[in-house]
C-alpha cells in the first residue's frame, strides 16, 4: 500500500470556521502574537494568555470537520495516510484520521510548566492555580514562538517515507514546517492544494497544483489518485 504524507495548515480548518493564525497586520484576535504566543508573553501576563487560549478552546468545541478533513480520513481506505499538521485543532482526528502528528501542539491539551512530558487532555478553562503533579502551573500544550518544535524530527522521518506528498492550506513559507518538503524523496508526486498557491509547478519536480479550497481540492485530489492507482 502506497504511503501518502499530508502536510496541512490553517487553510484546511478555515472552512470549518477556525480563524487563520494571524491577520495581515500581524495581529491574532486583536493581540500582538508575542503577547499570547511566547514564553515572555506568558511570563508577563499569564492571565491574558490563559484567557486567550480558553476562548480558542471554546470555539474549537463548537466546530466540526469539513469535507477536506473527511476526504483525508476516507483516503485511509486506499492508502497508508499520515498527516502532519501545523494546526492545533483536533478536526483531523474527529474526521476519523488515525495517524496525525501535531507540529505545534494541541489546543485540547495542557502541560506542566516545569515538565513538558506531563501532558493532560483538557476541555475546560485553564486558570491560574491549576497545577500539575509537580505543584507547578499548567500551560497550554502549544509550541510558542522561540520554543523548540519537539515533533519536527518525527515529521521529517514521516516525510522521508512518503510515496506521495500532499500539501494543503499552508503557504509553505513558515519555517520549520516549510522545510519538510525538502526531506521528501526525489521525484515523488507532490500535490499542492491552495486557492492562492505561493509556488509554481516549476519549483519542484512532479508538482501538481490544485488551485482550489481544501474541500473541493481534496475532491479533485481523490479523483486524480484513484485514476492513477486503478487505471
Amino acid at each position: 500500500m502506497k504511503k501518502i504524507v499530508v502536510l496541512t495548515g490553517a487553510g484546511i480548518s478555515a472552512e470549518s470556521g477556525i480563524q487563520t493564525f494571524r491577520d495581515a497586520d500581524g495581529l491574532w484576535e486583536g493581540h500582538d502574537v508575542m503577547e499570547v504566543a511566547s514564553p515572555k508573553g506568558f511570563a508577563d501576563n499569564p492571565e491574558l494568555v490563559l484567557d486567550f487560549y480558553n476562548k480558542r478552546r471554546k470555539q474549537l468545541l463548537t466546530v466540526k470537520p469539513n469535507k477536506a478533513h473527511l476526504n483525508l480520513a476516507e483516503l485511509e481506505n486506499l492508502f497508508d495516510v499520515e498527516i502532519i499538521t501545523q494546526n492545533v485543532d483536533n478536526l483531523h482526528e474527529k474526521a476519523g484520521s488515525t495517524k496525525v502528528t501535531h507540529l505545534y501542539g494541541e489546543l485540547l491539551k495542557v502541560r506542566s510548566t516545569v515538565d513538558e512530558t506531563f501532558v493532560l487532555d483538557w476541555q475546560k478553562d485553564l486558570l491560574l492555580g491549576d497545577l500539575c503533579i509537580h505543584n507547578s502551573q499548567l500551560r497550554p500544550h502549544i509550541v510558542w514562538f522561540g520554543e523548540m518544535v519537539p515533533m519536527l524530527d518525527k515529521a521529517i522521518e514521516i516525510t522521508q517515507k512518503a510515496d506521495i506528498l500532499v500539501i494543503i492550506g499552508t503557504s509553505m513559507q513558515v519555517y520549520p514546517a516549510a522545510s519538510l518538503i525538502n526531506y521528501a524523496q526525489q521525484n515523488i508526486p507532490i500535490y499542492f492544494i491552495d486557492p492562492k498557491p505561493s509556488v509554481s509547478e516549476n519549483n519542484f519536480n512532479n508538482l501538481k497544483i490544485i488551485k482550489n479550497l481544501a474541500s473541493s481540492g481534496t475532491d479533485e485530489l481523490i479523483n486524480l489518485l484513484k485514476a492513477k492507482t486503478f487505471n
